[in-house]
């Protein structure tokens, strides 16, 4: 029985191709149903061979830091992202610590030129339509699962604070399941009173 492990950077697509194989046998075969989420340390079992189906996403871990145990997918999720994540975290230090400024997409907009060199404008929920389409993916993913993974962008088109309903929310994720960066540090990110809530990833 031949298995692939999964390396940090890996895409189903790019283990397809150096396999002469499809994405889809591969998701068929492993019983993934997002082929934009692999998982880093897993087995992938190859098409052509016998065995049973290894595919396990990884636990992760609950760093009190980003840490490299990020899932990587087709859409480049964790794709540099714990680089991203760091850069969100110091651009919250550096703003307002654990207090919101207001000011959530500055931060994460300087998060995004200190980890890549783009410069991205507008608020938070005009941000999601200015990140570079050839650096980020929009990804399908529930907010739980983005939360446990660092480095993704996360805009809402509302909140439930006064400058939230009027300009969003943008924030990068830490990967503890629950802290994410903008103009703070926000240790609940996954509290209610935010609604259109879309997620991107580096590629």
């Amino acid at each position: 029985m031949a298995n692939y492990l999964i390396k940090r950077g890996d895409t189903l697509t790019r283990i397809a191709a150096r396999h002469g194989t499809s994405v889809s046998a591969l998701a068929k075969l492993n019983g993934i149903k997002n082929v934009n989420l692999i998982y880093a340390g897993a087995s992938l079992r190859l098409p052509g061979h016998s065995g049973k189906s290894t595919f396990q996403p990884a636990r992760p871990k609950t760093p009190s830091r980003p840490g490299p145990a990020a899932p990587v997918g087709s859409g480049g999720v964790g794709s540099g992202s714990s680089r991203l994540a760091a850069a969100g975290r110091a651009a919250a230090l550096g703003m307002g610590g654990y207090n919101s400024q207001g000011l959530c997409a500055t931060g994460v907009s300087r998060a995004i030129q200190s980890a890549y060199g783009i410069k991205v404008w507008g608020n938070g929920n005009q941000i999601d339509d200015n990140l570079p389409r050839s650096k980020f993916k929009q990804v399908n993913i529930s907010l739980a699962e983005a939360l446990r993974t660092p480095g993704l962008v996360l805009t809402w088109e509302k909140t439930s604070t006064r400058l939230g309903s009027i300009y969003g929310h943008t924030a990068i994720t830490a990967g503890d399941g629950r802290t994410s960066y903008s103009d703070f540090i926000d240790t609940n990110t996954a509290s209610g009173g935010r609604s259109g809530l879309k997620i991107f990833a580096p590629i």
